[in-house]
């Protein structure tokens, strides 16, 4: 899969002259851990997070405190500019989801910007990549079985926790063309084919309880 069959667009973003309690606000309505900052212009100038306003704006309880705690008449910053991430991690549309998930689990970030030729046009997210691999497999059995009709093949298809078991193509040719049509269909974790007696067992084991 690609990422911009998965991305979540338009993607939410803030300016970068916008004050911290905007993005805050957008945070919390539209549900999301990160936004992308754009310049007057509309260019990706950096990534702000809910932990770059937490860390800002969450004052001190002074009944904790044995003594006051000095509090200055305002944060020391205010506005988006200030806080945000200057170098954010993207990726680019036409990559896979798995480069995605790779960036994502190898950096901490739970969410990217993702460009096309320079531009901003979504974000890929955990929460995004989860919504696809909780696909059912009745439905994700549907799609490689309607990829498959509509390519003119006659091939059987069966899916369980995500795998796909394959039956009809023979050659290398032709599974070549079967694993690329299914790999393809949004929630799907690994094809075999039920003619190679080389790839173990067709399905995901399921361990046994241990007698009592």
């Amino acid at each position: 899969m690609l990422v911009r069959e998965v991305m979540s667009q338009p993607p939410v973003t803030v300016n970068d002259t916008a004050t911290i309690k905007t993005a805050i606000m957008l945070f919390e309505r539209h549900d999301v851990s990160a936004m992308p900052v754009i310049d007057a212009a509309g260019h990706l100038t950096g990534v702000i997070s809910e932990a770059d306003v937490i860390r800002e704006m969450v004052m001190p309880d002074q009944r904790v405190h044995e003594k006051p705690v000095h509090l200055s008449a305002l944060p020391l910053h205010t506005v988006v500019a200030d806080v945000m991430s200057t170098h954010p991690i993207t990726v680019p549309s036409e990559a896979e989801l798995a480069t995605a998930a790779e960036l994502m689990t190898t950096t901490a970030v739970k969410s990217l910007p993702v460009l096309h030729r320079h531009r901003l046009v979504g974000v890929i997210s955990r929460r995004d990549i989860i919504r696809v691999l909780a696909r059912t497999d009745e439905r994700i059995e549907a799609d490689i079985d309607e990829l498959f009709r509509q390519t003119g093949y006659d091939w059987l298809v069966e899916v369980r926790e995500g795998v796909a078991v394959i039956d009809g193509p023979v050659v290398e040719s032709e599974q070549g063309l079967a694993q690329t049509l299914a790999s393809s269909v949004p929630g799907i974790v690994a094809i075999r084919f039920a003619t190679s007696r080389s790839q173990g067992p067709p399905w995901p084991s399921t361990p046994r309880s241990s007698p009592h």
